[in-house]
Formats: structure tokens, C-alpha cells, sequence
């Protein structure tokens, strides 16, 4: 098998470290790829929002399966390219990736077949309007862009003034473009966040490791909103009751009205749940694997992946075992100076090799770009570091030390990542009917 990836992250990087492990796999390849991922498979230039040249690509190249690491792709419909040419992709149609590509897209769709999520208090192309419908909202609420902003489109306001802050950027100075075209104000959900990640044939359904994702730029929680700080997996976020409320009140309820929709779905299916008292909740569908929660659940995937993803995109998943370590993983993400408004890139990243030889943990490289011998930082997430252990502390233990090994002007990272965690226990879970 010869598999392509499209991505240029930390969590294509930990995508490709996992398809090697295949017996099956002979080559991989990824555009536009990254300074470390150009150590583990051929790397070709590539304009991720050109879907045209990426089957181009995977024509010229004889690929037998193309996997979609990030979300634009998709929203731009390169399943549907792929499909007209005959080409076999991992990854959700155009019109599925909307789940992700429009906020309202999504409200609407969870609210028409009743899968729970927060109550709407409206969806709003004015700004005036918008500032109106506050004034009989409860605090907190939350406010949503509608299209994609790089994981910086939403806020969660506690006052009036945050939330016109917030409304004026979006829809008055179009701070995201087109993306802000509309807003969805919501009701603000209490409870613990976690991401549920499945890999689905459209119909049957594996279930990845769960994780929880740390969004906010500093320990605490505390300040902006980022694509992502660190995450962790450990089965004890996820006891066998609650997985099984989760499966039957959001994920066959989503596979069965994608499929009363007419709406085909191959691929990755992102539920960001909050986990309230009524029960979980969806905050948000994404379309793909997570980042950087790719990087701690794959280090837990003790099956052959490559052939996992092959099976979705033919839509032959039924009857796949795959067999997760009752290992806990964490990743942690190293960040440039500015990040996330503005990073500050072409700093020289050194120590990488000291981190490698301390053993225990390994860097996923993100925004990086290799020139000679040496890294150089290109992006505002640089590193994923990651770690496997029989249990979170040692983990943790590890990531840290090989962290303080790495060095780069500027960076920064939070140090509270998995710090609430503990060890669980999830074995074997066999592809089940949606």
C-alpha cells in the first residue's frame, strides 16, 4: 500500500509515524509535510486549498489511499474531486464537512434530529441585531463565527462588553473574512470538556482512545483561545457508562441523520462534547482527527492503522478490531513567541537531539522547516511533544524533561497539561454498527 497524506502539522507528523508501523504500507508520502515529517516520508510542495493539484498529486504519484490531516481540504470538497476521479480518499464530502465548515450548518442539523447541544439564543448577520439579542441572554454565553478560524473564532463572553468586543471584530471589522459572515450566540455549557473521535465507514464505527484538549494559551486556562496546547488519554476520562450514553444519545443519532440527510460520511467524525449534568452535549463537530489530540491517542493504537483507514474509505470497516493500550499518553505543544495573534518565526530550534537520547518521550514536529542539519521554527505551534506510560504521571514526567531539553528564542508551553489526569483502562473495541 502507498498512502499520501495531506497536512503540514504535528498531527500529520504523528499520522505518518503511525502508517510506518504498518507491514503493509511500501511508501508514504505527505504535502506539503514539515522539517521532522521529511525525516519519515518523502515531502512534495502543495497548496492545501487547491484540491485539483492534491489529486493531481496523488495521480501522478499511484496512490492507493490519500489521508486528509487538516479541515480546509474537505470544505473545499476534495473528497468529491477524489470521487470523480476514481482516487480513494480517507475523508468526508463537501457537503458533510460542513459539520465543521459552518457553525450554523451544524446547529441547525443537531437541533433538526434532536442531538443534544446548547440551546440558541440566535444567529445573527448583523451586528446591531446581534448586540440586541444579549440584552435577554443569560451569562455566560457563547459567541461563534460561523466558518472556519483556525480554532480562534469562538469566545466565551461573561459580560456584555466582551461579547460586543467580540461581535464588532467579527462582524463589523471582519476580522475572519467571509468566515464571519454570521455569528451563533449560545447558551454557555458547565462541566468538563472531552474530545470522542471516530473513525467511520459511514456506517460502522471505530471508537479512537478519548482525550481532552487544553484550547487556552496559558496554565489555568487562562488567556486566548488556540488550536490547541496539549491533550492527554487515559480511560479513566471515559468510564464504560458514560461511552456507551455517549454512542447511543450523540453518535449513531449523527451517523443515521447523516444517512437520512443523504449525506455519505468516510473518515474521521471529531465530537467536542461537553459533559454536563443533563448528560454530554455537543459543542462542535470536526470533520478530522484532532491536533494535537492525534498525537497522545495514536501512541495508544496497538493496531494497524494504515489498514483501519484503508477499510473506512472503502467502506468496509465492519468487523475491525482495534486494540488500544491501557497506557496513558499525553502531548504536550511547544509554542513560538506571539502565539496565537502573532508568532514570531525563523528561530533556530536546538536540543532536539539531546530530547531524542533522554528516551521516554518523542517531538512530532508542527511548525518546522529544515534547512541543512538544521530546524528552524515556521509556525506558531512548533512541537508536539509526546509520551507513553503505564500511567499519566510518568508520562507527564517525561514530556517535561525531554521540554526542558529543547530550546528556541521565544517559546513557550503550559506546564499543567494532564495535570487533573489519572490512569484508566481500554483494551479492545471492535467496529460496531451505527
Amino acid at each position: 500500500m502507498k498512502i499520501l497524506v495531506l497536512g503540514s502539522g504535528g498531527r500529520e507528523h504523528a499520522i505518518v509515524w503511525k502508517l510506518r508501523q504498518s507491514s503493509a504500507v511500501e511508501k508514504i508520502w505527505c504535502a506539503p509535510g514539515n522539517g521532522g515529517i521529511a525525516n519519515d516520508a518523502e515531502c512534495f510542495p502543495l497548496d492545501l486549498g487547491d484540491v485539483k493539484i492534491a489529486a493531481d498529486l496523488a495521480t501522478r504519484l499511484g496512490a492507493d489511499l490519500t489521508i486528509v490531516g487538516p479541515e480546509l481540504p474537505l470544505v473545499l470538497g476534495i473528497a468529491d474531486e477524489f470521487a470523480r476521479r476514481g482516487l480513494v480518499l480517507l475523508g468526508p464530502s463537501r457537503e458533510a464537512a460542513q459539520l465543521e465548515g459552518s457553525k450554523v450548518f451544524a446547529k441547525h442539523f443537531l437541533e433538526r434530529h434532536g442531538i443534544p447541544t446548547a440551546r440558541t439564543y440566535g444567529i445573527f448577520e448583523s451586528a446591531s441585531d446581534a448586540r440586541a439579542a444579549l440584552k435577554r441572554a443569560s451569562w455566560p454565553l457563547v459567541i461563534k463565527a460561523d466558518g472556519l478560524c483556525a480554532g480562534k473564532g469562538v469566545v466565551v463572553a461573561s459580560s456584555a462588553e466582551e461579547a460586543e468586543q467580540f461581535i464588532e471584530r467579527v462582524l463589523e471589522k471582519r476580522e475572519f473574512g467571509d468566515a464571519g459572515g454570521q455569528v451563533l450566540i449560545e447558551e454557555a455549557l458547565s462541566g468538563e470538556e472531552l474530545s470522542y473521535i471516530i473513525l467511520t465507514d459511514g456506517k460502522d464505527f471505530i471508537a479512537m482512545a478519548p482525550a481532552r484538549d487544553h484550547k487556552r494559551a496559558f496554565d489555568g486556562d487562562t488567556g486566548p483561545n488556540t488550536g490547541g496546547m496539549g491533550a492527554y488519554s487515559t480511560d479513566d476520562i471515559l468510564p464504560p457508562a458514560l461511552e456507551k450514553q455517549i454512542v447511543e444519545s450523540v453518535v449513531r443519532p449523527t451517523l443515521s441523520a447523516l444517512r437520512e440527510d443523504g449525506i455519505p460520511y468516510r473518515g474521521f467524525l471529531y465530537a467536542g462534547l461537553m459533559l454536563t449534568s443533563e448528560g454530554p452535549k455537543v459543542l462542535e463537530f470536526n470533520c478530522r482527527l484532532g491536533d494535537p489530540e492525534t498525537q497522545a491517542v495514536l501512541l495508544r493504537a496497538d493496531f494497524d492503522f494504515a489498514q483501519a483507514c484503508l477499510l473506512a474509505a472503502q467502506g468496509q470497516l465492519n468487523g475491525f478490531k482495534a486494540r488500544w493500550s491501557p497506557a496513558a499518553s499525553i502531548c504536550v505543544v511547544t509554542a513560538s513567541e506571539g502565539y496565537p495573534s502573532n508568532p514570531v518565526t525563523g528561530r533556530v530550534i536546538e536540543g532536539l537531539e539531546d530530547a531524542a537520547s533522554a528516551g521516554g518521550a518523542m517531538a512530532f514536529h508542527a511548525g518546522t522547516r529544515k534547512e541543512g542539519h538544521k530546524y528552524y521554527t515556521s509556525g506558531g505551534r512548533v512541537l508536539g511533544v509526546s509520551a507513553r506510560a503505564a500511567s499519566l504521571e510518568p508520562a507527564r514526567k517525561a514530556v517535561y524533561d525531554a521540554i526542558s531539553r529543547i530550546r528556541f528564542a521565544g517559546s513557550h508551553y503550559r506546564k499543567d497539561i494532564g495535570g487533573a489526569g489519572v490512569k484508566g483502562n481500554r483494551v479492545a473495541v471492535e467496529a460496531v454498527n451505527g
